[in-house]
């Protein structure tokens, strides 16, 4: 049974990794493998530690406080919830494909429209998939997407995503608890992420 987190870290490392390695070839980046070793593992091991340490209580006493105070079983939010959390914490690197570069941040000309920048951090698993089907997409962006406004435009987006999955009407507190939760993981993963690039 001890074993078993080491597998976990491993398999989840190894993944991550893999998916790096596959993007940077087929976007002919030139990124040393080392760096993406580096990078991979310095992600991993904080976001399994933020788990642990932080996630998985709290999403103990979530479920167990709306046991308890609601009458409900709340195990699908939570489990959309880490799931949210795990996606947002590596959000900030995956449209890093469509990057532009650096010296084109001089350029106001070539600057991305501020609504493509935004389909292209809220969408952004759909353009790596447009981009794996051999999709061109001719979007360039200077943002790196890590930055706090990045983080509160993800988070209003999460909100609204949070409020369409889980309220329906006649609106009940539990639904809004629900939809609340969802930002809240969302900000631990990318708050995470920020935090070991040393932007916060």
């Amino acid at each position: 049974m001890r074993l078993l987190p080491v597998l976990i870290y491993e398999w989840f490392f190894r993944r991550v990794l893999h998916y790096f390695k596959t993007v940077n070839l087929k976007a002919g980046k030139t990124i040393a493998l080392w760096f993406m070793k580096l990078e991979t593992f310095e992600h991993v091991g904080s976001v399994i530690k933020v788990f642990k340490l932080i996630i998985l209580p709290a999403s103990l006493f979530y479920l167990l406080a709306n046991l308890y105070f609601l009458k409900e079983i709340s195990v699908g939010s939570a489990l959309v919830g880490v799931i949210f959390f795990f996606y947002s914490n590596f959000l900030p690197d995956i449209p890093a494909i469509f990057r532009s570069k650096y010296y084109e941040n001089f350029e106001p000309s070539k600057r991305l429209q501020w609504y493509k920048n935004c389909a292209l951090l809220l969408f952004a698993p759909l353009f790596v998939v447009l981009f794996f089907f051999g999709k061109k997409i001719s979007w360039r962006t200077t943002e790196t997407f890590h930055n706090v406004k990045s983080l509160a435009i993800y988070i209003c987006f999460l909100s609204l995503v949070g409020f369409l999955l889980f309220v329906s009407f006649p609106i009940v507190i539990g639904d809004l608890v629900a939809a609340i939760s969802l930002p809240l993981y969302g900000m631990a993963g990318y708050l995470t992420h920020l935090r070991v690039d040393f932007i916060i």
